[in-house]
């Protein structure tokens, strides 16, 4: 098996803890304000300040301490002249509360801290053609509702993922077609499941939702009102039974996983790696009724001083060569073209379809749930990213 990071608990892939759409980093209302009206940069990019302050998921801009061999920050500075600083978080939550303290020039953000950080006036929208390689994103990770914000771009998509059905390959021969097993109350699995830890849960029900009762009219689980809101937490409850445990730590999950304890869980490809890393012992797939999944985006502070530093970060961090070592490093899909050509792993693009657009037409980013609905809707509320943490502490302490 290819070598892959070894992150913990609190350091997994995109969005563990989240809050509403706004400047604070809790206890919003949710509501969607305006976008900031700053411009873009309008160039050229010349020479580098000398200096760059980056605040980053780990295994996004490693620069040799974790790993002696692995670095990207060094050929950067080579390359540049711009000396960098690497700040790493553990969570989108702990992320987005050091952006706003000021001092940082770039981010990656995830899904669910990118709108929070542009409706929070902390970010700036980005001149893409400043960015080379831009062009060589998959069209599918370009201009979308987490990094593009009324038509403008606000960021450089990093990479992507999908939210797996992980299933004991032993216990289950055939694979699943479904994520009924994980959701009936028939499921013949009670006691055997593994859902993620954490409110996002919440949209993973709205997907079940969206294809077992399209009565309820769901079309993004995202933006759910009051009522689909209430089946989301009826059809929680309802899977609670079955669970064995819920994950908060992939590698955690993994052994459960290999050893059979857990028979299915909702997690990662980067998941089902860890667990056969010696041998066959955990399949991966996307049931009929889709899933949610995550993807990361590059953002500027709207108040960088280092204006030409950044460019030059976001073209050489999207690069084919260095885009390919950090999803193979990180265990994602690349988001630049150009890179499945030179993954280690010849076989990486395929395993995480990075290639197969038809693949993520029904995974569903995350994404902060907002009052003004998501889905377009404009006749009701939706249930604003506050009130799904509350329904998930409630449910999870009940």
């Amino acid at each position: 098996m290819r070598k892959m990071m070894k992150i913990g608990a609190g350091v997994a892939v995109a969005g563990l803890a989240l809050t509403g759409c706004s400047s604070d980093s809790g206890g919003s209302s949710g509501a969607s304000p305006a976008a900031p009206s700053a411009s873009a940069f309008a160039g050229p990019v010349g020479d580098g300040e000398g200096k760059l302050s980056v605040l980053a998921w780990p295994g996004y801009a490693e620069d040799g301490s974790t790993d002696p061999s692995i670095d990207w920050v060094t050929p950067f500075e080579k390359q540049t002249g711009c000396q960098v600083d690497v700040k790493t978080f553990g969570t989108s939550n702990e992320a987005f509360d050091l952006f706003k303290k000021g001092g940082y020039d770039v981010i990656s953000a995830s899904g669910d801290a990118s709108l929070r950080l542009v409706y929070g006036d902390l970010v700036q929208p980005v001149n893409t053609d400043l960015v080379p390689n831009y062009a060589d994103i998959f069209p599918g990770l370009k201009d979308k509702a987490w990094n593009t914000v009324d038509g403008v771009n606000y960021g450089i998509p990093h990479g992507r993922g999908a939210n797996l059905l992980l299933y004991n390959m032993k216990a289950q021969t055939s694979e699943p077609t479904s994520w009924a097993d994980m959701w009936e109350a028939d499921s013949p699995l009670k006691g055997k499941i593994s859902p993620y830890d954490d409110a996002m849960s919440i949209a993973d029900a709205g997907v079940y939702l969206m294809a077992t009762q399209p009565d309820l009219g769901i079309k993004n689980p995202y933006a759910l009102d009051q009522t689909q809101f209430d089946a989301a937490i009826a059809l929680l409850q309802q899977q609670k039974p079955l669970v064995a445990e819920y994950w908060s730590d992939y590698a955690k999950q993994a052994n459960g996983l290999a050893t059979g304890s857990i028979v299915q869980g909702q997690g990662w490809q980067l998941t089902a790696n860890t667990a056969n890393a010696d041998q066959e012992l955990v399949g991966a797939t996307k049931p009929s009724e889709g899933s949610t999944g995550w993807s990361d985006t590059w953002m500027v502070a709207k108040d960088t001083q280092n204006i030409n530093c950044s460019y030059k970060w976001l073209d050489y961090i999207v690069s084919p060569k260095v885009n390919a070592e950090i999803a193979e490093y990180f265990g994602e899909a690349p988001a630049n073209e150009k890179s499945c050509d030179l993954t280690e792993n010849k076989d990486h693009c395929d395993v995480f379809h990075a290639k197969e657009e038809d693949y993520w037409t029904n995974v569903w980013y995350w994404t902060t749930p907002t009052e003004n609905c998501l889905d377009g809707r404009t006749d009701v509320k939706c249930v604003p990213y506050k009130d799904w943490v509350a329904a998930w502490t409630s449910l999870r302490s009940s």
